[in-house]
């Protein structure tokens, strides 16, 4: 009864703008009230089900609002208004929760609710990788019996990449294939079910929410989604491509720069990402050779004076990569096209070339129905403290919510922060369980 009236007087001060606060006797009445309740729950007796649907009705307020005051992140307004919202279709937003300060309408572009149920999971994780098997693997040692769908590109980017060497735990380097594989037995050992099938569809708008699987005419229900869909590089799509991915073209020098020590490679792109990685490649390769379609640069000054002034880099305007050259052991050299005029310019001799013209977040399933930026990365509620999306219960991690890092191993580490506040948020909100 005292935890209920410091609730009940947190949160009418918390609210006191939206709504007025109880009067006294009504508080009174409803904690006399609910006490009884309380105690009518504990007796014993045959009524296992009326007595946790009681327990979490009674708890429900207090337990919500404690838990949204302590980590101060309580993304409606009132319960009654979350409720609202969500029967409506929209989601209320504080003035303070994205930098567009716009209110986001909820549009569902394929409503499941009146598909059959298959079965309910209490966590449903969409896409794999190391924040999809992080995940799943934190969500499975909470007892939360996730499923993850992986879809056909299981293991994500990291698939297309031959040696790893900054993921910690592998001394000596590891494929990504192998990596990949590591994760997904490690999540299996804790218990999470994986199935390498694609979502076709999602309904975000109620809860439980609802997925549909490509070629099912039936949903699964989740009480908590975490989103870890990633980004999916920009290629070339020069001829003789697919030959060379992770054998010598790369989309991430981070990753795979210091394997190219000494030895003479190219960038390709001409806005800041691409720059950044050919000073970072000066570091270790013996040449780097910037190649741009165009003579202007979307790059800063400040850093294309830099590139400039580095004696081992040369910049190549008007140059388009038309062909990959290779052989048994991989990547050779790249002949390259004039743009202006589609004349075979020259063949430049590489070992290793690094494609840097952008990324796309993997988001356009969840389009309309939660917050993201300009370029589709999926918002947070409030970055930096949770990984909470503009839709309660709903979390996102890894590439399709970082446009920044882009690493295996801080994709991991989101994995692990979405499973951590999915659990979480899920024992504060006892109405969407069992």
């Amino acid at each position: 009864r005292q935890r209920q009236a410091d609730a009940l007087q947190r949160r009418a001060k918390a609210t006191s703008g939206v709504a007025a606060a109880p009067p006294r006797q009504v508080t009174q009445g409803k904690m006399f009230w609910n006490g009884f309740l309380l105690t009518l729950a504990e007796l014993p007796g045959p009524w296992e089900q009326w007595r946790q649907r009681r327990r979490a009705a009674v708890l429900h307020d207090v337990d919500l609002i404690e838990a949204a005051l302590a980590a101060e992140e309580a993304p409606l307004a009132t319960i009654a208004e979350e409720r609202r919202a969500a029967r409506e279709g929209r989601v209320t937003e504080a003035t303070d929760r994205f930098s567009a300060k716009a209110g986001h309408t909820m549009k569902v572009a394929e409503p499941l609710g009146d598909l059959p149920v298959t079965e309910r999971r209490r966590i449903v994780i969409i896409g794999a990788g190391p924040s999809g098997y992080t995940a799943a693997m934190y969500a499975a040692r909470a007892k939360l019996r996730p499923l993850l769908f992986c879809g056909p590109l299981v293991g994500g980017q990291l698939m297309l990449t031959s040696d790893i060497e900054n993921f910690p735990g592998y001394p000596d380097a590891v494929s990504g294939p192998q990596m990949m594989a590591d994760l997904r037995k490690q999540a299996e050992r804790f218990g999470a079910e994986i199935c390498e099938r694609k979502v076709a569809a999602v309904d975000l708008s109620q809860r439980p929410f609802r997925l549909r699987l490509e070629g099912d005419e039936s949903v699964v229900q989740a009480d908590a989604v975490i989103i870890a869909t990633g980004a999916t590089a920009r290629w070339l799509d020069a001829h003789g491509e697919d030959a060379v991915k992770g054998r010598g073209v790369s989309t991430c020098a981070v990753c795979d720069g210091a394997l190219f020590m000494d030895e003479d490679v190219a960038v390709i792109g001409g806005g800041d990402t691409a720059l950044e990685d050919a000073l970072f490649l000066a570091r270790f390769a013996k040449t780097v050779t910037v190649l741009h379609r165009r003579e202007q640069f979307k790059a800063s000054a400040l850093m294309l004076e830099r590139v400039r002034r580095d004696p081992n880099i040369h910049i190549k305007p008007w140059r388009v990569v038309n062909r990959w050259l290779h052989d048994e052991s991989g990547l050779t050299g790249a002949e390259l096209t004039d743009p202006r005029d589609e004349s075979v310019s020259e063949t430049l001799r590489v070992a290793g070339a690094f494609v840097a013209i952008g990324h796309d977040a993997q988001s356009s399933l969840f389009q309309g129905q939660l917050a993201t930026d300009e370029e589709g990365y999926i918002l947070h509620a409030r970055p930096g403290s949770n990984t909470m999306t503009s839709v309660p219960g709903v979390f996102s991690c890894g590439d399709v919510s970082d446009r920044r890092y882009r690493q295996a191993v801080t994709a991991a580490g989101h994995g692990c922060q979405s499973a951590l506040d999915a659990e979480r948020w899920l024992d504060s909100v006892p109405e969407v369980g069992y």
